[in-house]
């Protein structure tokens, strides 16, 4: 299998140019963020008369965040297995999420028609394979917390990854891998 190299976050022509189907090597920084951290960042998205995300605040920028909660790094390691949690759980929350910066998603599973639609023309989101926690754990070489550190597993973490494998489920012009 040929991997196309991309660097996150993602540029305007990597939005625009990737397509379902493409399989990618994804380098960069990206920020985990489940169930718990969507439902406050929602709730941050919505309050104050929608003032938003705070001005350099993790995902208030074009942004890639990863559907994970790691589990606890043994030691010498930099964090320990890092798969995907299931995506749909997010979708209610998710064209907030894009409006408010992410371009890129990562996650595992099909999406739903809202989501599909908040991605044409801003984002792209990425299936990586479930039960694949230490491969994926591998690519990870710096994790940092970011917010919300109480959440524990679900707390948002900041990760510089190398060379994670991925595949482009659903492109931002309305390929959708899951439909084929």
């Amino acid at each position: 299998m040929e991997y196309k190299r991309i660097r996150l976050p993602l540029s305007n022509e990597d939005i625009l140019g990737l397509r379902a189907g493409e399989a990618v090597l994804l380098s960069g920084e990206l920020y985990t963020a489940r169930d718990a951290a969507h439902k406050r960042l929602f709730a941050m998205l919505q309050g104050a008369q929608g003032a938003g995300l705070p001005q350099g605040w993790p995902l208030s920028a074009p942004c890639a965040i990863y559907y994970a909660g790691p589990c606890p790094a043994a030691p010498g390691e930099v964090i320990g297995p890092c798969g995907p949690t299931t995506s749909a759980r997010m979708d209610v929350y998710t064209p907030a999420i894009l409006s408010a910066g992410a371009t890129a998603l990562i996650g595992k599973g099909p999406r739903s028609p809202a989501v599909l639609a908040a991605l044409r023309g801003r984002a792209v989101y990425f299936a990586v394979t479930g039960g694949a926690g230490m491969l994926i754990a591998s690519s990870i070489k710096k994790v940092e917390m970011a917010a919300f550190p109480e959440l524990g597993t679900e707390a948002i973490r900041r990760f510089i990854i190398e060379d994670m494998p991925a595949i482009v489920a659903c492109d931002s012009a309305g390929g959708n891998l899951y439909a084929r």
